[in-house]
Parts: structure tokens; C-alpha cells; sequence
């Protein structure tokens, strides 16, 4: 596991942007697993800046995001097709048909089904994870043990806490989210992991400080990966 401490979350956010750029620029048709959050939203800002700025053309790239809220139509402002459409797709060159975010307003087995299919056909070279408080990655929440295929999941309270702040309250946050599974993350060829926030710091703490592997702090399961790189501040070190 690669471990790169930044000044800022600005410095951060540009580092895993680069590297997004560079597997876009390497792999003629790359395939990218994409997160959503306030974390990812510098990176995207980067990225479209690549695009505008730099020449970087999305035209050839696929895309599969981790996850999605069950019961939010895509034109809900917490959807997370809301939020890749004005954070990134609707910026660059993309082909929107190429993008595959599961969908939250569909009857959830179909759309589970579905789901698992399209990761099982497109390989990610590239899989980018931010990470909770409660060290959940996707929607992958602690547990007894690791849930492997994209499945659907009872949040959290926890998590539905930590993103009440995008909702007039806890009470608006799903309940439920289909998500990709730990199988299925640790699928891609190269992982990098984006740690923002002061309520991150113990999940990374338990990801980076020891060799222990726990559902019960699902982000562990990574040093298992033979490519994952941690981003982080600096002030965020354990």
C-alpha cells in the first residue's frame, strides 16, 4: 500500500485527479470507478479543468459509480446521478450512455441485477474511494463479514448522520442504497483512496497503522489490494 500525506485537501484532490488523468490518457478505452461526496468534488473541478485547459477527452471513457440511494429519481439534487451530471459528465465530452450509476427509483432486484451485470462486463482499470467515519467504503457497511457482489444495503445510522448535512434532515437521508461489494471494488486494477474530514481520521488509522483486516472497519479490507494508494492531508496522519 502506497501512503502519500499532502498539505492540504486541495493538494490531494489535484494528486488523484492526475493520476485519473494519466490512466485516461494511458488506456485507450478506460474504464473508471467513480465516488461521489463532498470529498470527490476538487477532484471532479480538476478533472474538468484537464478537460478544458489541458485537452483531456473523456470521449473513449466508461464509467461505473460505487453506488446509489434507493427512491431518489435522478433529478433529485442527493441523487447521486444528479451529482456526477453537474459535478463532471455535463463538463467534459463524455457519452452519457457510457456511464452506469444503478438505479435508485427502479424496483431494486432488477436494478441490483442489472447492476452486477454491467460490472461483471466492463473491468475498471481505475476505481476511486472516499471512506466514512465509520470506515465504510461504497456503501459498504461494517459488519460480520464481507459482502463480495453489489447488493442492497440497510444504511448505517452513522452514515446516514454523516450525510444528513445534504438534506434538510436526518429524516429526508434513504434508508437503503445499492452498492458495489467488496468483490467487486477489489476488482479494479488500481485503487485510490481520498481521506477528508476529521471524523476520517481514526477509519484511516486502522487502514494504514497495522496489518488487521476487519469487516467491522470494511476500508481494511484494501491491503489486500496489490495497487492501492491512501491520499490524505497532512494533518490527518495517525
Amino acid at each position: 500500500m502506497k501512503k502519500i500525506a499532502t498539505l492540504d485537501h486541495y493538494a490531494a484532490s489535484l494528486l488523484v485527479a492526475e493520476s485519473i488523468a494519466d490512466v485516461v490518457r494511458t488506456e485507450k478505452n478506460a474504464c473508471l470507478g467513480l465516488a461521489t461526496g463532498g470529498s470527490m468534488e476538487l477532484v471532479y473541478a480538476n478533472l474538468v479543468e484537464f478537460f478544458e485547459k489541458d485537452g483531456v477527452s473523456f470521449g473513449r471513457v466508461t464509467t461505473v459509480n460505487l453506488d446509489e440511494y434507493i427512491g431518489l429519481p435522478p433529478s433529485h439534487l442527493q441523487s447521486y446521478r444528479h451529482y456526477m451530471n453537474s459535478h463532471f459528465f455535463d463538463l467534459v465530452d463524455i457519452d452519457k450512455a457510457n456511464t452506469c450509476i444503478p438505479p435508485g427509483m427502479e424496483a431494486p432486484e432488477a436494478a441490483l441485477a442489472a447492476f452486477q451485470k454491467f460490472l461483471g462486463s466492463h473491468p475498471r482499470d481505475f476505481q476511486l474511494l472516499g471512506v466514512g467515519a465509520n470506515g465504510h467504503i461504497g456503501f459498504n457497511e461494517p459488519g460480520a463479514f464481507f459482502e463480495a457482489n453489489a447488493h442492497i444495503v440497510t444504511l448505517d445510522e452513522c452514515t446516514r448522520k454523516d450525510n444528513s448535512r445534504f438534506f434538510g434532515s436526518i429524516d429526508e437521508v434513504p434508508r437503503q442504497a445499492i452498492t458495489m461489494g467488496i468483490g467487486d471494488i477489489m476488482k479494479a486494477s488500481k485503487i485510490m483512496l481520498l481521506v477528508r474530514g476529521d471524523n476520517k481520521k481514526e477509519a484511516l488509522r486502522e487502514l494504514i497503522s497495522h496489518d488487521r483486516v476487519d469487516p467491522r472497519v470494511p476500508c481494511t479490507v484494501l491491503k489486500l489490494h496489490s495497487d492501492v494508494t491512501v491520499v490524505y492531508p497532512e494533518k490527518l496522519a495517525p
